[in-house]
């Protein structure tokens, strides 16, 4: 993996572990559930991860219901 690419994986990675953190600390001190945009947020950022770190790209089946 190239170093720039490195950069990239890490920098998603940070962002996500931050949302998800707050998200915890929402349901621990707060007992609230997070609002179902910041949880589709995360659910994206992952994605762009996964893209990234794939070299195909994978057709993606849409999950609403």
């Amino acid at each position: 993996m190239s170093a720039t690419k490195r950069e990239e994986v890490s920098s998603h990675l940070r962002y996500i572990r931050l949302e998800l953190r707050e998200m915890h600390q929402m349901l621990i001190k707060e007992d609230l559930l997070p609002d179902i945009n910041e949880a589709k947020e995360v659910h994206a950022q992952l994605d762009a991860l996964l893209d990234l770190l794939s070299d195909k790209r994978v057709k993606r089946v849409n999950s609403n219901f």
